[in-house]
């Protein structure tokens, strides 16, 4: 029989992880809940941590902080207003030859219908009576492509919000180390510069390489579009750019339209020749140049990837799909920095998070040196 003071022991283990779980429950129930305010409030702190770098850079330079808080706002609005305007005017392009597309699409089902009919005929059997509506349709296609403007739509709405927050955000940065050693003592406040400066050296190296093999991805699909003659060419630069930082179906996501318009529109052989295209800038990019500039991997395994990407995208909506790679690195890395917590961090991490690790270290060894010569 187990001793009474083991079984008081476990019951007490239990009663912590059970209460663990419920407040986990609770805080993303809540999340869910705020989640059109912690999206902006998150976008705000990621525009921060990318900026940080730049405005550091800037004020080392004797630029005003002002100046430079301002620079940096005004090239964040210029990006969102070409992106946007980009996306936005090729949809509305788009969406005015909707019934036409709706006319082709079931003109070649109807030949398919007709093809396959006529091969089952010959043995015999029945051929099946296909819907346009039970397939993927240009309708539902252009109300997602309406949903994902939606959402940017409502990001730029909310963009004074944004904006302001970060620019409250960076004019802290320079007083943060301060007012942590007044809060905490010198030594925590030395620990929790060097944890906010891991999560900052992760996030910032990821989003920042992200970006470049997403632009170089756009521009190499608005090529490859443009030189097929599918239309809108622009239209699928930008939705491949922005899909890629979805990770694991963003790509595929992003190839469906335009091998469905350039069959509609052209024919199979084009349709087959732009998946084709998009299966080769996607390995081209994604497995040979992003691991080689990036030089190890976000340190998570492809499992955590993929169920950050459904849980985020839960949560936060679309949003919290673009950044549930960074957001879950971060909160690895956050984990692993207290010893009751490391375990799951380690559960979280891939075979080769080493090399994460001691990118991160030497990323952060420069921040804190960095900060070390910066005037408080």
């Amino acid at each position: 029989m187990p001793h009474p003071r083991l079984m008081r022991d476990d019951a007490v283990r239990v009663h912590r992880i059970l209460l663990n779980l419920a407040a986990f429950v609770i805080i993303v129930a809540g999340m869910r809940a705020a989640s059109a305010l912690i999206v902006s409030f998150v976008l705000a702190l990621f525009l921060t941590v990318l900026c940080s770098t730049p405005l550091r850079w800037m004020t080392d330079h004797k630029v005003p902080k002002f100046i430079a808080v301002l620079s940096l706002v005004l090239v964040i609005l210029a990006v969102g207003t070409v992106i946007g305007g980009l996306l936005g005017t090729r949809v509305v392009e788009l969406g005015s030859t909707e019934a036409q597309l709706d006319r082709l699409f079931a003109a070649q089902v109807a030949a398919i219908e007709v093809s396959i009919s006529g091969w089952l005929a010959r043995f015999g059997l029945q051929g099946p009576e296909l819907a346009p509506g039970d397939l993927l349709s240009p309708s539902a296609l252009l109300g997602f492509f309406r949903q994902l403007v939606e959402n940017l739509g409502y990001i730029l709405a909310n963009g004074l919000l944004i904006i302001l927050t970060m620019v409250f955000m960076l004019l802290e940065v320079s007083s943060f180390p301060t007012k942590m050693r007044v809060a905490f003592g010198e030594a925590d406040a030395t620990e929790a510069r060097e944890n906010f400066a891991k999560v900052g050296a992760a996030i910032r190296r990821y989003v920042l390489l992200k970006t470049v093999v997403s632009l170089g991805t756009g521009l190499t699909v608005w090529a490859l579009t443009a030189l097929l003659g599918v239309s809108y060419p622009v239209l699928w630069g930008v939705l491949a750019f922005l899909l890629n930082y979805v990770p694991n179906i963003g790509s595929f996501i992003a190839a469906v339209p335009p091998v469905l318009i350039a069959w509609l529109q052209i024919g199979v052989g084009t349709a087959i020749a732009t998946a084709a295209g998009f299966l080769v800038v996607n390995v081209l990019w994604a497995n040979v140049i992003e691991p080689r500039w990036m030089g190890y991997s976000v340190g998570l395994s492809t499992l955590v990837v993929f169920a950050s990407l459904v849980f985020w995208g839960w949560v936060l909506g679309p949003v919290g799909m673009l950044l549930s790679v960074p957001l879950t690195v971060m909160f690895r890395i956050v984990l692993g920095t207290n010893e009751s917590t490391r375990w799951i961090a380690v559960l979280l991490g891939s075979e080769r998070s080493d090399e994460l690790t001691t990118a991160i270290e030497s990323e952060v060894a420069l921040a804190m040196g960095q900060s070390a010569h910066t005037p408080d």
